[in-house]
């Protein structure tokens, strides 16, 4: 992981179409802003797990031949 110092105001360029701005600093909270093309998308973390979860879930419900029963019929 990379950790770097940024200041309030200050960004970060990620991918060169990717910027994250600090926003404002709190106490032990920051707020970030996020600048992306429409096509990334932008999950908070623990979001993100719960859709990989769902997933997961999902995938393990149905065996590979029943989905191929669900298109091919």
């Amino acid at each position: 992981m990379l950790a770097l110092s940024r200041k309030k105001g200050e960004a970060l360029i990620i991918n060169n179409n990717i910027e994250l701005t600090i926003l404002e600093v709190k106490g032990d909270q920051i707020k970030l802003g996020v600048s992306a093309p429409r096509e990334v998308p932008i999950y908070r973390k623990e979001v993100y797990e719960q859709i990989q979860q769902a997933n997961r879930d999902a995938m393990a419900e149905h065996s590979p031949e029943e989905l191929k029963k669900l298109f091919h019929s």
